[in-house]
């Protein structure tokens, strides 16, 4: 019989516990190599496993771990000019999260986001709108807003970083790293609301080391891959990610 307080972690057994540590290396391989969802892949996992209330915060730990793990490895190809502007709207957009914590109903959040991912993917002029430090300013802001409620928002930031990056490994590097500032401030957010998920060490610790495993994979990947066919790949998956969002705004919103 398989223990079910695995570490001690409630309702976690041996079986969820490295199951989960496996998807934390695929996962962030996946992000490294695309440039987006591996956030969003390992949220649709761990959701069949943690309520909503555990589920963000322990996703948010995680990963913190996949994006630092990445911008340390790749630290060379970061565009420092993009963070502070950046790191000024996620703070902002943290203490309000934090203040109303539930805005619209998620049907239509995601439904709202999808249309928003497909602009942005399909009509890049869209991504370069207005001086670099003000747009990233309100990215910044949004991603870690709604981040706060919907948790892997990685896909919204992506297209403004795929717009500002000379080359992939740019954009991995850059996106790890705003990634990580935006994780931040919603743990930062998440201690002010008084959430307790210190059951969950163990599991976050070794999913920890899971995403820096497949962030070094992800970086060798990453130096083979062609710069086109690593275009090609990001729109594609940016699409099929904006248009599941829309499907299941669509579909949970009751209007079929």
């Amino acid at each position: 019989m398989v223990d079910a307080q695995y570490f001690g972690i409630p309702d976690i057994n041996g079986w969820i516990f490295w199951g989960l540590t496996l998807a934390s290396i695929a996962t962030t391989f996946l992000g490294s190599v695309t440039g987006t969802a591996g956030g969003l892949a390992l949220l649709a996992i761990m959701a069949l496993v943690f309520p909503p209330v555990i589920l963000v915060p322990v996703h948010t730990v995680v990963q913190l771990g996949a994006g630092a793990s990445r911008a340390i490895i790749m630290w060379r190809y970061i565009m420092r000019g993009l963070l502070i502007p950046f790191m000024l709207g996620s703070a902002l957009g943290a203490i309000i999260g934090a203040q109303i914590f539930v805005s619209l109903p998620s049907a239509i959040l995601q439904g709202i986001i999808g249309i928003f991912i497909l602009i942005l993917a399909w009509l890049p002029k869209f991504a370069r709108l207005g001086s670099e430090t003000k747009r990233f300013a309100v990215v910044g802001f949004g991603a870690t807003f709604l981040g706060m409620f919907v948790s892997a928002t990685g896909t919204i930031v992506a297209p403004f970083v795929a717009s500002a990056s000379p080359d992939r490994r740019n954009h991995a590097a850059t996106l790890g790293s705003l990634m990580t500032i935006v994780h931040i401030m919603k743990l930062i957010a998440f201690g002010t609301l008084g959430m307790a998920v210190s059951a969950y060490i163990p599991l976050m610790a070794a999913m920890l080391c899971g995403c820096v495993l497949g962030s070094w994979l992800g970086h060798k990947a990453l130096n083979h891959m062609p710069e086109r066919l690593f275009r090609i790949f990001f729109q594609v998956l940016l699409t099929g990610l904006a248009l599941r969002l829309l499907w299941v705004g669509v579909t949970q919103s009751g209007l079929f």
